[in-house]
């Protein structure tokens, strides 16, 4: 468990560790992937490593080793005492070739993941996850950091479905709590779609004046945190950003944001609650010294409103429920219109790839903004054929034993539907709910539920099962993505017929998304039973709801070689 995988030139990891790996990859980004592990002699508790490749955080995250330094202080002073709504520290240490960082395990795993694109989660739990946000985010200011990179990524859950505030690469200490000394910021850093404007600003001004040898501007950090904060509310409510990047001239929507101060016409605002408008105008002004404070947030009206979900002491009452709420809104309209391309004004490259590769990929380019010149991010571009796929399988209920009737050259979806033990051990797998016309959880399964864990799987409900055999379904997956604008190579003949006597294969997939940011990712295709094949699309770069629309038109292209349930 400890070396690289088979071909990988990165080196194997570190051996001498005071704990002892029991998984593959739970999670990565650009340098980094984070696996469980145990006590040497003990079975639990089950606690999650983050390793750090330092080659890769040197030569493309461009970080210095004070850097990796100051992320795992920080860490340290807001997570090392245990607070419910930040991933607690346990330790760290390195070695030639990696730092980790051992940390409570989220086990409920991402929380953006559970969150159905453009469709949100509704008041309550959005109400829910909301305060418990605001409640980390406050307990970091109170230890005067500022984390500076808010966004659906770094939001994890527990079993109990409780939120934890994660990854602290971009943090920053902005306040001397003994003596009260505060300092501002002037590096552009987090993702377009939830930075504060005055970030950008500062960015913009201070390249002008680095040229023209005048001083430079900052921004508090702690402030521009409450605007992300915004930002993700407005997700949770209506399962999209307002806008892609808080820039007038770059944004119809920003644009009419300011013009109308704070009440657009766009239809994604009527989902937000009236109740509420008065709280995300005040935590969305441009002008930072007006922008409400954590203790203008806490007394709102909407903010203390009472929340069934929500225990005396901050967290989940019901988890149970909780999970069942959440799961329930996931949904695919298999009749839904599919657009051509991930994003409209996506740049098709015309680059040929090599047909030969399945982890080849063509990445579109796009003329970026000036600002975006020392854009900093936890997850910055690395070519993803260099980075080694090791991923840990998912639980699966009850498909221990599955045995179906599959043609072997032509795919019969109705004759493998047929199947009794096939349907009635897939109808227990709740992420298989998101695939019938009105999702729900068997009942069964509910009543025997204690904990969130036992009704939302940990890992991603971006996935799918299909009888179509390896050489049929890879094709056409192939031709779905390109449907999407997404350049993957064509597959010859030769990979085809390996295809049929191989248990798994992956396409590595590269592209632009609808707010025009990097997203990458492998979609890996398994065979797990008899005549049963998994596909999981596994992100390695991106915004969440992005990866699930891209599923989501991945999975109707290919309605006629999905199982789908309850038909």
């Amino acid at each position: 468990m400890g070396g690289a995988p088979p071909g990988s030139q990165v080196a194997p990891l570190p051996r001498d560790l005071p704990f002892r790996l029991v998984s593959k990859t739970i999670g990565s980004g650009a340098y980094a992937s984070i696996r469980k592990a145990i006590p040497l002699n003990a079975p639990k508790p089950v606690i999650a490593v983050k390793f750090i490749n330092k080659e890769h955080a040197y030569r493309i995250g461009n970080l210095r080793p004070k850097q990796l330094q100051y992320e795992i202080n920080i860490h340290k002073v807001v997570g090392e005492s245990g607070h419910d709504n930040i991933v607690r520290f346990l330790s760290w240490g390195d070695d030639r070739s990696w730092t980790w960082i051992a940390m409570e395990l989220a086990e409920g795993g991402d929380l953006f993941d559970k969150i159905e694109a453009d469709e949100g989660v509704g008041e309550d739990i959005a109400h829910f996850y909301f305060k418990q946000l605001i409640n980390a985010v406050a307990w970091c200011h109170g230890k005067g950091v500022a984390h500076r990179d808010i966004k659906p990524e770094n939001m994890l859950l527990t079993g109990d479905g409780d939120l934890k505030l994660a990854d602290f690469g971009l943090a920053t200490v902005y306040l001397n709590t003994t003596t009260g000394a505060r300092k501002t910021c002037g590096m552009v850093c987090g993702s377009p779609p939830y930075i504060a404007p005055e970030i950008i600003l500062v960015g913009t001004t201070n390249q002008k004046r680095k040229a023209s040898g005048g001083d430079k501007l900052g921004y508090a950090p702690n402030v521009a945190d409450i605007w992300s904060c915004a930002i993700v509310l407005f997700v949770l409510l209506v399962g999209n950003t307002p806008w892609d990047v808080p820039i007038a001239k770059d944004s119809e929507e920003f644009h009419e944001f300011l013009q109308t101060e704070g009440r657009p016409q766009d239809e994604l605002w009527d989902k937000v609650p009236l109740s509420m408008l008065s709280l995300l105008r005040g935590m969305l002004r441009v002008d930072e010294t007006k922008r409400f404070t954590i203790d203008d947030i806490r007394i709102h009206p909407w903010f203390m409103r009472p929340n069934a979900y929500m225990s005396k002491d901050g967290k989940a009452a019901n988890a149970v429920t909780l999970a069942t709420s959440m799961i329930e809104r996931l949904r695919i309209d298999f009749d839904a219109q599919v657009p051509s391309s991930q994003t409209q004004s996506q740049a098709r490259s015309q680059k040929p790839a090599d047909p030969m590769d399945l982890d080849s990929s063509t990445q579109p380019t796009r003329a970026a903004p000036a600002w975006t010149s020392h854009f900093a991010a936890t997850q910055p571009t690395t070519p993803i054929a260099d980075l080694p796929f090791e991923w840990e399988a998912p639980s699966r209920p009850g498909l221990t034993s599955i045995s179906a009737s599959q043609p072997t050259t032509s795919f019969d979806r109705s004759a493998a539907l047929a199947t009794h033990t096939l349907a009635e051990q897939l109808s227990q797998d709740p992420s298989m709910s998101q695939f019938a016309p009105t999702p729900s959880v068997p009942m069964s399964r509910t009543q025997a539920a204690r904990h969130f864990k036992d009704i939302m799987p940990s890992h991603s409900l971006t996935r799918f099962y299909s009888i179509a055999p390896l050489p049929q379904l890879l094709p056409l997956l192939v031709s779905s993505l390109h449907q999407l604008g997404i350049p993957v190579p064509a597959l010859p003949q030769q990979v085809l017929e390996a295809a049929g006597k191989e248990e798994k294969a992956q396409i590595r997939i590269k592209t632009t998304d609808g707010r025009k940011q990097g997203m990458s990712g492998t979609l890996l295709v398994e065979r797990i039973g008899d005549g049963l094949v998994e596909v999981r699309f596994v992100k390695a770069k991106g915004d969440p709801l992005e990866w699930r629309r891209l599923f989501k038109r991945v999975v109707v292209l290919c309605k006629d070689v999905v199982v789908r349930l309850n038909e």
